[in-house]
């Protein structure tokens, strides 16, 4: 038995795809059904909706489904922006959706290499290197303004800050030893607030049959 008005969210607390979805369901106060996913043993339920088996996976009343992080941040804040994550102060939708575009296809596979040397051929210090090349603009964005298309916070940070958070986790000294003081501040200050506390609330795993969790949490 399921919540019948509300869409239901697949989701895995440390990946962060899922991340950056419950961060824009969080900030657009959008609720949903969450269930928390064991990725070794996906439900059935969700390889129905969406057989790529990864998450995020979000399946709404009339069953659409939506399967890419960025689209359900944008069903979300597109249905509620309080924050106006949207409308950031420097840039239009088209500059946010290109800086993610940039961490999610030059970015992301770096981290990969970094975080996973086993799996992939060549050295993680190389694929550490490439990906302070992104982080290196991210530094130069954040110098003039605090968050990444101006003084608020948008879609853009949180679609971004997942990804340097895990990369930052490989290496912390190191990572905490690198030039980037704007870098650094906007990550803990991320981390440090309210809204990504909330993100990251620990479930349990969803049993199939059950109610999932009431997500945001109230």
């Amino acid at each position: 038995m399921q919540h019948p008005a509300l869409p239901v969210l697949y989701s895995f607390r440390r990946c962060p795809y899922a991340m950056r979805a419950r961060l824009a369901m969080a900030a657009s106060g959008e609720r949903c059904e969450l269930r928390e996913v064991v990725l070794k043993n996906k439900p059935a339920e969700m390889l129905a909706a969406s057989p790529k088996g990864t998450v995020p996976v979000l399946v709404l009343p009339d069953a659409t489904v939506l399967e890419q992080s960025l689209d359900i941040m944008l069903w979300a804040l597109r249905r509620d922006d309080p924050l106006r994550w949207l409308e950031p102060d420097a840039a239009k939708l088209d500059d946010m959706l290109m800086l993610v575009n940039a961490c999610d296809n030059q970015f992301k596979p770096q981290l990969d290499r970094y975080k996973y040397p086993a799996r992939f051929e060549g050295s993680s210090a190389d694929a550490r290197e490439l990906g302070v090349r992104f982080l290196l603009d991210l530094e130069a964005r954040l110098a003039g303004s605090g968050q990444l298309f101006g003084a608020r916070a948008s879609l853009a940070d949180a679609a971004v800050m997942p990804f340097v958070r895990q990369f930052a986790m490989v290496e912390p000294a190191w990572f905490e030893s690198q030039p980037w003081p704007s870098l650094r501040a906007w990550l803990a200050g991320w981390t440090a607030s309210p809204l990504f506390e909330r993100a990251m609330w620990k479930y349990a795993p969803w049993v199939p049959g059950e109610i999932g969790v009431a997500y945001p949490p109230a």
